[in-house]
């Protein structure tokens, strides 16, 4: 992430950094050169992300999240519940683990909105995404703390 982040407070970058998470995945796509590290690993569990394996480097990520969101009519991301974080400044930039509940919402294959919940682990380095867990029940999943 740009040095912005670097005179942040940890409870600031903390939230900041799931909010910017989930723009990216709300369409702004110039944000994966802005918050993903050059280089980062995915690691998706939900049915049929297979490709998101072979992801290395923000542009690929970019591309992917594009496609992704082409074929989800109305696809909106926010976070959702309590994070859980354990993060730390080190060498002038946030550095550790940060967890968040996620509310997906849109259009399903017959019209009917549809809201599923799930979970994003973002490892930080240097203020950076440089890893990332996700799990989620996929299409046929369901919504946990806004209904």
């Amino acid at each position: 992430m740009s040095t912005d982040t670097r005179v942040m407070d940890v409870e600031d970058f903390n939230v900041r950094i799931f909010e910017l998470w989930s723009a990216l995945w709300n369409g702004e796509l110039s944000l994966a050169d802005r918050i993903m590290a050059p280089q980062f690993r995915l690691r998706y569990a939900q049915p049929g992300t297979d490709a998101f394996d072979h992801i290395r480097h923000p542009s690929q990520l970019a591309e992917m999240i594009a496609q992704f969101r082409a074929a989800r009519p109305g696809l909106h991301f926010a976070p959702d519940g309590e994070a859980v974080a354990d993060v730390h400044l080190a060498d002038g930039g946030p550095r550790g683990k940060i967890a968040q509940p996620y509310l997906a919402r849109f259009t399903g294959e017959t019209g009917r909105d549809l809201r599923i919940s799930g979970i994003d682990m973002l490892r930080i380095e240097d203020g950076l995404i440089t890893e990332v867990w996700s799990v989620s029940g996929g299409r046929t999943g369901r919504a946990f703390y806004n209904n």
